[in-house]
């Protein structure tokens, strides 16, 4: 591979801001894996945002950007995985398997697409010291002929469009808004672009804690539950940024609601055997071997919790400490007090995402 840019490169990121700023470029938030994509004709690599390659786990995308981009091009941009009903963060998730086989298998099962965003290379010519409004016109020459996997994010300059966006697009899976200043140069590594993301709270049940890494006795991080309509709890997530003397103070506090499996929503026994959290199968594909077991409380304390937006039954990221809920009953936590955003079709940001 012989290109002006050449791998690994991180990507450049965003600071979160609470509100749009003015006088940018505004684009879609796409939920899936951040990647910088490197193409020298036949040869192609997918980087990721620690630099880790993920050319193996998407054989369908090095078949794509072969026919779709340019033959020499640097870009950087999204891998998703796209339905009719929004994005997939889970099937994405299955993605990253030891085994080609498996591997192959669903990559003509739930096929990825690519987003791109930003332009870092094209031909022998290298983009990175050019303004973001210089690369973005260069960006949509250079995908011209794409499609049907590589796809350009729609972007915009209009304040109000952007807001339309940021209220709309969630309903199919989008985490925000990102704002480009137009004079920025391509940075990798540093945040010198805008986030902003939907914010929510939730009363949440707190069901079991997991001990921090330190080995001292320390909560590292809050496992959290919220009440289904038929009375069983569901593990939704968890939280964790707390100071060292706070997880101490926590640990302590909670001894007396340590109790067994036996009678726990999230008991050992309903599983089989192997599985070491509340969720059937749940494992870390980017940490072999991370211990996810935890310990057992007494379903009694609640905590009120930011989150941005749910994936099926679960926070799509890790949730936020707001604040404990004395006055709160456990068992009125439950589903209903979340708010749903509307529907929104993915073939009516992108046309062509969203459909088999």
């Amino acid at each position: 591979m012989d290109l002006p840019v050449m791998p690994p490169v991180s990507p450049m990121l965003a600071k979160p801001v609470a509100s749009i700023p003015p006088d940018a470029s505004y684009e879609p938030k796409w939920d899936g894996f951040r990647s910088i994509c490197f193409r020298d004709g036949d040869h192609v690599e997918l980087g990721s945002r620690n630099e880790r390659p993920m050319t193996r786990y998407f054989p369908e995308l090095v078949a794509a950007i072969k026919a779709e981009l340019p033959e020499q091009c640097v870009i950087d941009g999204e891998i998703i995985i796209a339905t009719d009903h929004g994005l997939d963060f889970e099937a994405l998730q299955q993605r990253i398997h030891p085994a080609d086989s498996r591997v192959r298998m669903l990559a003509e099962k739930t096929p990825a697409s690519f987003i791109a965003f930003d332009l870092l290379a094209l031909g022998d010519d290298d983009y990175t010291g050019r303004p973001f409004h210089e690369r973005r016109t260069a960006l949509v020459d250079a995908l011209a002929d794409s499609g049907p996997s590589i796809h350009l994010t729609p972007a915009t300059t209009d304040l109000t469009t952007a807001q339309r966006w940021f209220d709309e697009f969630e309903g199919a899976g989008l985490d925000g808004l990102i704002a480009k200043p137009l004079s920025i140069t391509y940075q990798p590594d540093k945040r010198v672009m805008f986030k902003v993301k939907h914010e929510r709270t939730a009363d949440c049940v707190v069901a079991g804690y997991r001990v921090h890494k330190s080995g001292e006795n320390a909560i590292g991080s809050l496992l959290l539950g919220l009440y289904k309509d038929d009375g069983t709890l569901a593990s939704v997530g968890v939280i964790g940024a707390f100071p060292m003397a706070e997880r101490r103070r926590l640990f302590s506090e909670l001894q007396p609601l340590v109790t067994t499996f036996d009678g726990h929503p999230w008991n050992w026994a309903a599983h089989e055997a192997g599985q070491r959290t509340p969720r059937k199968n749940e494992f870390s594909r980017w940490n072999a071997g991370k211990d996810l077991s935890f310990v057992p409380l007494r379903p009694e304390r609640v905590v009120e919790v930011r989150y941005d937006y749910m994936e099926g039954e679960r926070f799509r990221h890790t949730a936020q400490f707001k604040r404990w809920r004395p006055d709160r009953d456990p068992r009125s936590c439950t589903y209903a007090q979340l708010e749903r955003p509307l529907t929104f079709s993915l073939g009516d940001i992108v046309p062509g995402l969203g459909h088999a």
